[in-house]
């Protein structure tokens, strides 16, 4: 079978299970024998592939490719892994602390770049959100579970792993080698700016970052500070707890986040007038590299009206993940809840766009002919008063003095 013909089986089959899946999803009584329709007409299809096409078709391989295809078309962060790959996921997902650095989710069937942490392996191979892996060791991503891919990228530190990639300014892929590291989470960058301006960027919120925002922001109010400029921008390492913490820093009163799903019960994160450390007048960026817990935040100040957001909408990661396990030792890991925000938007499906929208300029790495690349990524030093997004928030906070 070539591969446009498997391509069109894939697609087709996928389609097929998505309808089936929704139907069931939303169907009840009447609705629900919609679902078994759509079963029967998934059933035929397969029987006639089986039948009538001009060759004996890999079945096995047709199903796995809708399954994923149906998958990726509900959670771009879900993945099914057949028994072997479960079984050695579960032996070694905590095996190795040497990784990458990126945070990735399924993009077309290829992994998507969401970001890639500062300083990682991946950020200073110029990695960032948009560009896509192809290939891991010679192996397609294409239907790749994304569980089974983070677990290859992970190994013993100072070992290399070859990549095919493909930038977002080099649509053409290419191979790089990356070496793994045992990742050692950045710095929190601050600053006190012109006009009294503190500036933030958390860059993360794991390992206890959220309190240092907190003494940062105490200890830059002590300073004079008039006005806080906190940059959540390729902010995507942080659980979406961690950003009901952060979001909490600026908010004394009202719903910061509720999460929800269809067997876990809506939980409501109140703010606790206790845990907030400023009033401020606050500006906040973000881009396309903001995700999970940082949405999280972001989407809590906009609501309440607590800060000017600028910048562009955000990738849309917030959720609770757990394996769901089949009969025949496989397993499904898929979001069971959703982070939703205080106006009832789950983020994860529309993400966090800013009223004040400003497009930042792409900062890819390019690589020259010997395949060294140059200095010029998300991470290069620059003035942060010529940062079109900075200026933006400034000229905002200023208004509210």
């Amino acid at each position: 079978m070539n591969s446009r013909v498997k391509m069109m089986v894939v697609t087709t089959s996928a389609c097929l299970l998505v309808l089936l899946v929704l139907g069931a999803h939303l169907g009840k009584s009447a609705d629900q024998e919609g679902a078994y329709r759509q079963l029967a007409v998934y059933t035929e299809v397969l029987h006639r592939i089986k039948s009538e096409y001009v060759e004996e078709p890999d079945l096995k391989s047709v199903t796995l490719g809708a399954v994923n295809g149906m998958l990726e078309s509900i959670d771009p962060f879900a993945s099914y892994l057949n028994a072997e790959q479960y079984k050695e996921y579960i032996k070694k997902k905590e095996a190795h602390k040497a990784d990458l650095g990126l945070v990735l989710s399924k993009r077309f069937g290829y992994l998507g770049v969401v970001a890639a942490l500062p300083g990682s392996p991946a950020a200073k191979a110029g990695l960032s959100t948009g560009d896509m892996v192809e290939s891991i060791k010679g192996v397609a991503t294409r239907d790749m579970p994304l569980a089974y891919a983070e677990l290859l990228l992970k190994g013993d530190a100072g070992s290399t792993i070859e990549l095919s990639v493909m930038r977002v300014r080099r649509p053409e892929p290419h191979k790089i080698t990356l070496a793994r590291s045992v990742l050692a989470f950045p710095a929190m960058a601050s600053q006190m700016m012109p006009d009294q301006v503190g500036y933030l960027r958390p860059q993360g919120l794991s390992q206890g970052r959220v309190d240092e925002v907190a003494a940062a922001v105490n200890s830059m109010t002590k300073q004079g500070a008039k006005r806080i400029l906190l940059d959540l921008r390729y902010c995507a390492v942080g659980s979406p707890e961690d950003g009901v913490a952060l979001a909490n820093l600026f908010l004394d009163k009202g719903l910061i986040s509720y999460v929800q799903g269809q067997k876990v019960s809506r939980q409501d994160f109140q703010a606790n007038p206790a845990k907030a450390v400023t009033r401020l007048p606050l500006a906040v960026l973000t881009n396309r590299g903001t995700a999970s817990g940082a949405e999280v935040a972001a989407a809590a100040l906009l609501d309440s009206q607590r800060a000017e957001l600028v910048g562009e909408r955000t990738y849309g990661d917030a959720s609770i993940r757990r394996a769901v396990a089949m009969d025949d030792g496989s397993a499904v890991i898929l979001s069971v809840a959703k982070y939703y925000s205080p106006s009832g938007k789950a983020i994860q499906d529309t993400g966090v766009t800013p009223p004040n929208l400003v497009a930042e300029l792409d900062a890819q790495l390019e690589a020259d002919e010997d395949s060294e690349t140059k200095p010029d990524s998300p991470e290069t030093p620059k003035k942060l008063e010529d940062d079109p997004l900075v200026k933006k928030a400034i000229e905002l906070l200023a208004r509210k003095s």
